[in-house]
């Protein structure tokens, strides 16, 4: 039997493999090198962990806050006129941030509610995204606090603690322990949304992929290279999740 991996297929598959990296080597150069194109990338980056983390913490200051109204509303036996409203209102903005896509909230809120006013573009993603997490971390609190026995809260009277006070102290230590998990998977689903940022002119790092292939006219090497940052940013945070999980399970034991 004749042998299959002749020196003529070997020489054919090696010239084949030089011809392909000499081809990439090119697209590298063009796409990340030429011109110092690969700093597209890495201020996008900046820019999309900057609105991530501040559109996180006020997530996290607003969740919170419309959980506590929204469990206080569910707790209590004798609404008050006020709370009744505050309540209603915070169900309707949930309501409409979960129901409507981000994309198109970023743009109502970049053309038509800051249309007349002159604004950086990175303030009004933060903005966007921080007013869309909001409603997702406020259910996310909501059902942590809902989560705790209603023994704590009795506990907290007994102490001599007012509602709020038994809040504060007793009450959401334990719901953030919680929900610490879920909370930190939200903020994962965040850092993905951010990648719709280049809708109102602002170079994140989609729109850096976005831009090197604009001025190459080669759109694997830019896009895949962003997808590859997105994962490796992901998986990191996902990484951290686990471990967090581990150790608050190791933990309550």
């Amino acid at each position: 039997m004749a042998p299959i991996f002749t020196g003529a297929f070997i020489n054919g598959l090696i010239n084949w493999l030089l011809q392909q990296w000499s081809a990439f080597s090119a697209d590298f150069y063009l796409n990340f090198i030429k011109e110092d194109r690969w700093k597209y990338l890495v201020r996008g980056l900046g820019i999309t962990l900057e609105v991530a983390f501040f559109a996180a913490i006020i997530g996290i200051i607003l969740g919170a806050l419309f959980a506590i109204i929204r469990t206080t509303a569910d707790k209590s036996d004798k609404k008050g006129f006020l709370l009744r409203c505050v309540n209603w209102m915070v169900k309707l903005y949930i309501t409409v941030v979960r129901g409507t896509p981000v994309v198109v909230q970023l743009l109502i809120i970049n053309f038509v509610i800051f249309s007349s006013v002159l604004i950086d573009a990175a303030i009004v993603a933060i903005i966007a995204f921080g007013l869309n997490s909001a409603a997702y971390v406020a259910e996310v609190f909501r059902s942590g606090i809902m989560s705790i026995d209603e023994g704590q809260f009795e506990a907290g009277r007994s102490l001599g603690f007012g509602y709020w006070d038994t809040m504060k102290y007793i009450i959401m230590p334990q719901a953030i322990k919680n929900v610490l998990p879920a909370l930190a998977n939200e903020f994962i689903t965040l850092l993905k949304e951010t990648s719709v940022s280049g809708y109102i002119g602002l170079m994140d790092l989609t729109k850096a992929g976005d831009i090197i292939r604009s001025r190459t006219f080669a759109p694997f090497l830019p896009l895949i290279a962003v997808a590859l940052i997105y994962l490796i940013m992901v998986v990191a945070l996902s990484s951290g999740v686990t471990k967090l999980e581990r150790r608050l399970r190791n933990g309550s034991r």
